[in-house]
């Protein structure tokens, strides 16, 4: 794996690009020096704020001696919606992998979600990645996304 310089993306490499609600597949069917990146898959998954997902107030909770009480933490919904959408990336990925659907991966995520992907990712699919990307680029339209990623 290498982070820092932007990897060399080679003929036929895939490219997650990746964050907490949206994640595409695209595959480089140019070369290196004239990408052409084409979305072979998408996946995606509504992730409100978590003030949007909680139901109530998080709750209380009373000292069984004495009168004391104490709140209880907040669940940060939002925050494990992206572990459970990292970990259906990273199934999505075994699956290619284990169907030999890729040679070489480059994954492209903000640093939070990299991590999380990271923990979830198999074996099969770490030994194929040849980079990282830290960078959110979900939102940008593919002819965006190959120029930035070729820069």
């Amino acid at each position: 794996m290498t982070a820092g310089p932007k990897p060399r993306i080679s003929h036929n490499a895939l490219i997650l690009i990746g964050d907490g609600q949206k994640a595409l597949f695209l595959r480089n069917k140019g070369t290196p020096q004239q990408l052409n990146l084409q979305v072979e898959h998408v996946l995606e998954q509504e992730n409100p704020a978590t003030r949007e997902q909680g139901s109530d107030r998080p709750g209380r909770s009373i000292q069984s001696v004495g009168a004391a009480r104490s709140a209880m933490e907040q669940a940060d919904w939002h925050y494990i919606a992206e572990e459970r959408f990292a970990s259906a990336i990273a199934d999505a990925l075994y699956r290619l992998a284990h169907g030999n659907r890729f040679e070489k991966l480059i994954v492209v995520a903000p640093a939070k979600v990299l991590g999380n992907l990271r923990q979830a990712f198999h074996t099969e699919v770490t030994e194929r990645i040849v980079g990282e990307i830290p960078k959110e680029l979900t939102s940008h339209p593919i002819p965006d996304i190959e120029r930035l990623m070729a820069a």
